[in-house]
């Protein structure tokens, strides 16, 4: 509401610099200018720029994601107001944007888009920025990742329920990108080995378990964890374009406690069963439990190396391949075959996904399990939405460096 004194300024003719911009200045048009910049200062005030990287319709990421960008307001009761710290991009989050990955997050116009959109991402790090009065255990600078998947990570800023995040108790000795890493790849790794076989504790050191696409993220999560359990590891991996390259990651995989690093070639060849005869003491250390990843003949070579009794867990399908099994091990060997889905399992077990990233983080804190490499893509306030579009893209696109993953380095 303007004041009686600029009111009978305006009234009256008088012309304020900020207002003096036109050739004349008539009551009328001072009185609709100072209120047109009052009306602009008021909208701005309290709010928080943001811009998201969104899509309305399935497709592939260059062509269907674009840059958003929103006002959010000031917090009020329960809600939080966050900025991005670093957001992952998993082959699961391209999925979901082409419509092929069973959980799709809802088109909404929450964020005042033209049409309906969802915010990519499903996984990340934040930082608290503002809190509402109803807010009970988060303040200004705690960091924070989602407790559920399909809540968008990729943008700059969010405003969220309290009760859709999880708060990192204790951040000293750690990076937004452990943070932001921690929910999905570790996760996987650490359910895997835990429900889906009963080691024998008592015999550490003395059992196995084996999986493909060993480098990454959640293999290289599996072999720190076994590790640190006492379970051997024997890892397969694709081969690299030279064998210089394949035995720099046979060496980077052993440095992180792999037990056996084999290529899938040696894998599918008639001397692999001479080669795991030879890594478990011949036979004398039974191999418990296969992590699969890829499907088709490598889940079948997997398989064949389980002792009886033994559990094969697929949680993914990069060769787009089916898992085929010989009859004779499962009627012989009594072998079981499961599937696991973090996203459903975390949706379902809220706490102890919780207790599960506190205890992951806490062997992090300790130096007891490394990051994972990235390609860090840097995003600024200035940063267009076709090159972070791209940077999406090539996130199924051959052999990698490392994963990719988004970085905010704008400020508040």
């Amino acid at each position: 509401m303007l004041s009686r004194g600029v009111l009978r300024a305006v009234t009256q003719g008088a012309c304020s610099p900020a207002i003096a911009r036109a050739a004349t200045c008539s009551p009328l048009i001072a009185s609709r200018s100072f209120l047109a910049e009052s009306r602009r200062a008021i909208s701005t005030y309290g709010y928080t720029q943001s811009k998201a990287l969104i899509y309305s319709k399935y497709g592939e990421p260059k062509d269907v994601l674009s840059l958003h960008k929103h006002s959010i307001s000031a917090p009020h009761g329960t809600q939080v107001n966050l900025r991005l710290l670093t957001a992952p991009m998993n082959p699961a989050d391209v999925n979901q944007i082409q419509g092929v990955y069973p959980s799709k997050p809802p088109f909404q116009s929450t964020l005042g888009t033209s049409e309906p959109a969802a915010v990519g991402g499903n996984e990340g790090a934040f930082e608290v920025i503002s809190a509402g009065a109803g807010v009970k255990n988060l303040s200004k600078g705690d960091w924070v990742i989602m407790k559920r998947t399909g809540q968008g990570t990729w943008r700059t800023h969010a405003q969220l329920e309290e009760s859709q995040l999880i708060k990192i108790d204790n951040k000293e000795g750690l990076t937004p990108l452990q943070i932001g890493t921690v929910s999905v790849n570790p996760v996987t790794a650490y359910r895997m080995i835990r429900d889906f076989c009963e080691w024998d504790w008592m015999r550490a050191g003395e059992e196995w378990l084996i999986q493909n696409g060993a480098n990454s993220g959640v293999g290289r999560a599996a072999i720190q964890l076994g590790r640190e359990w006492g379970i051997k590891t024997l890892n397969v991996v694709r081969e690299r374009k030279t064998p210089e390259e394949t035995q720099a990651l046979k060496q980077e995989l052993k440095d992180l406690g792999a037990t056996a690093v084999v290529t899938e070639e040696e894998m599918l060849t008639g001397n692999f069963r001479a080669m795991v005869h030879e890594f478990t003491r011949q036979g004398r250390e039974p191999i418990r439990l296969a992590l699969n990843c890829v499907g088709g003949k490598s889940a079948t070579a997997l398989a064949k190396t389980l002792a009886p009794d033994s559990h094969m867990v697929t949680y993914g399908a990069m060769s787009k391949q089916p898992v085929a099994l010989p009859s004779g091990l499962l009627i012989f060997k009594n072998l079981a075959f499961d599937g696991f889905w973090v996203s459903k399992w975390g949706d379902k077990h809220p706490e102890l996904k919780e207790n599960t990233i506190k205890d992951v983080l806490q062997l992090t804190r300790a130096g007891r399990f490394q990051d994972i490499p990235v390609d860090d893509v840097k995003w600024s306030w200035d940063t267009e939405g076709p090159e972070l579009a791209e940077s999406v893209q090539s996130t199924l696109g051959g052999y990698r460096s490392g994963k990719g993953v988004l970085t905010f380095t704008g400020g508040d």
